[in-house]
């Protein structure tokens, strides 16, 4: 009986692990904590004695078993890549809850501002399929007669295909970014006028409103926000706001400034004219420091929880879909001029939309975007490009200036520690009398090489992502948020 062919991957694993270097193989991927796409560096790093310019310690990556370094991605999506999303969310998590609660910088007293967690959502474009309760906790009947569970892949979708204004849900995604920034104006005037102050300008002088906030895709394919907003002083989370500066002024606020947010679309030649508005449903929910209601911690775990998601949540692909070559295009520019495509038969589709394995609903949203994206009076909208993010431009995840700390500040405190920690290690390895006269600083060159991981290295890394997949079923931090219901 013949023994079974050893796969590449397996062969290059097993030759890894007869090199003598082998560990440090293991150690550079467990660090990692199976980044599915790392970055490959070539290039060096010494860490030397300021004033005599001696290496104390020097890394290349002419010594390494491999040739190179590793370094995670830095992807935010947990579905692109878990291990760095990790990393992301728990950052993300920080930030949150700074601008809640104090801390990274900002003062503990940020805690008694006065903040709300609000959800604005979109408006219909055409009956869905829904899945909801009443106060009783009865299932309630859908528009289509039946009552749906909460795992039915018909939820989100559309009752009538054919009457659903698809244009209009795309278009709509497309805008959100913009509805959201000219919110936080009518914001503004809102709370300038509940004051009785003359204009934005007297209200800049006493108050500053601070927010952070992040998107989610409902199951229909529409985006939503979910956003803290607080009020500070003039200048940011240090100063208390003025005392009629309440979280009362504040709630009532937001919803007028949201039914008056309108941004409106001009063209006649494909889709006529349109005007986008926030949806009816609006949930403002004041936040508290008991921690029977909704806290700080809660809320910056249930943000924490949709930072590292995307549209492929609602089933759509993660990638863009325009063929790289041409960029959606359909043509390539030569020295000599225009020439259509090869890779795409000029159709600018990097695979085709008709053969994506996604639901017909998702299916036909990326189709309305592709073809809304060919208008040359929606050229600035770029819809090809975002054709996979049903038409969504915008950042999932943002905040004011003076709201918290920022995600640089975090991993640029996160460098430090380890720069700081290798540098201890270092000087504990040199004589008692040079240690304490000895100032270390560090130079680098490196070169980038390319992304991922060898066939064997990619097996190690697997194991180690499925380890880590396992140990997620423990608490933490991040899922304390799950309470928090959404609109």
């Amino acid at each position: 009986m013949t023994a079974p062919a050893l796969t590449p991957g397996l062969r290059d694993l097993l030759a890894l692990a007869a090199d003598p270097g082998f560990p440090q193989v293991q150690q550079q991927i467990e660090r990692l904590q199976g980044c599915t796409q790392p970055v490959q560096l070539t290039g060096y790093s010494a860490t030397l004695n300021a004033d005599t310019g001696e290496a104390l310690h020097v890394f290349t990556t002419l010594d390494h078993p491999t040739g190179r370094l590793l370094i995670a991605c830095g992807n935010r999506r947990a579905s692109r890549c878990a291990a760095c999303s990790r990393t992301y969310a728990a950052d993300t998590f920080h930030l949150i809850k700074a601008g809640l609660t104090g801390g990274k910088g900002t003062p503990d007293a940020v805690e008694d501002h006065p903040r709300v967690f609000v959800t604005l959502t979109a408006p219909s474009f055409g009956a869905v399929h829904n899945y909801d309760k009443n106060s009783r906790g009865t299932r309630l009947t859908c528009t289509c007669g039946r009552r749906h569970t909460p795992d039915d892949p018909a939820l989100g979708t559309p009752v009538n295909p054919r009457t659903y204004d698809y244009a209009g849900a795309v278009l709509w995604n497309a805008h959100a970014s913009a509805l959201w920034a000219r919110f936080t104006t009518y914001l503004r005037r809102q709370i300038a006028a509940e004051l009785k102050l003359k204009n934005v300008a007297a209200l800049n002088k006493v108050l500053r409103i601070s927010f952070a906030k992040v998107a989610e895709y409902q199951k229909r394919g529409l985006i939503h926000y979910h956003a803290i907003i607080r009020l500070d002083g003039p200048e940011g989370g240090t100063e208390s706001p003025p005392a009629n500066a309440t979280t009362d002024v504040l709630t009532d606020a937001i919803a007028p400034a949201v039914k008056a947010v309108t941004v409106a679309l001009e063209d006649d030649a494909t889709v006529g004219r349109h005007v986008f508005r926030f949806g009816e449903q609006i949930r403002i929910r004041p936040m508290s420091t008991d921690s029977d209601k909704l806290t700080g911690h809660k809320v910056a775990a249930y943000v924490a929880k949709y930072v590292t998601k995307g549209a492929e949540d609602t089933g759509t692909v993660d990638r863009t879909v325009t063929c790289p070559h041409c960029k959606g295009r359909g043509f390539r520019t030569t020295p000599t001029g225009r020439a259509d495509c090869v890779a795409c038969d000029s159709t600018g589709e990097g695979f085709p939309v008709r053969h994506l394995v996604v639901q017909q609903h998702i299916r036909q949203i990326i189709r309305t975007a592709w073809d809304l994206g060919g208008s040359p009076a929606l050229a600035h909208l770029n819809l090809r490009k975002w054709a996979h993010m049903l038409g969504f431009r915008g950042h999932f995840s943002t905040k004011s200036r003076h709201y918290s700390t920022t995600l640089g500040a975090l991993r640029d405190t996160r460098r430090q520690w380890r720069t700081k920690a290798a540098h201890e290690r270092i000087l504990a390895a040199l004589p008692d009398h040079e240690r304490e006269h000895t100032t270390l600083v560090t130079e680098s060159a490196w070169q980038y090489l390319g992304l991922g991981y060898a066939p064997g290295e990619e097996l190690l890394a697997a194991i180690i992502r499925e380890s880590l997949r396992l140990a997620e079923g423990r608490t933490h931090e991040a899922s304390s948020g799950a309470d928090i219901a959404p609109c």
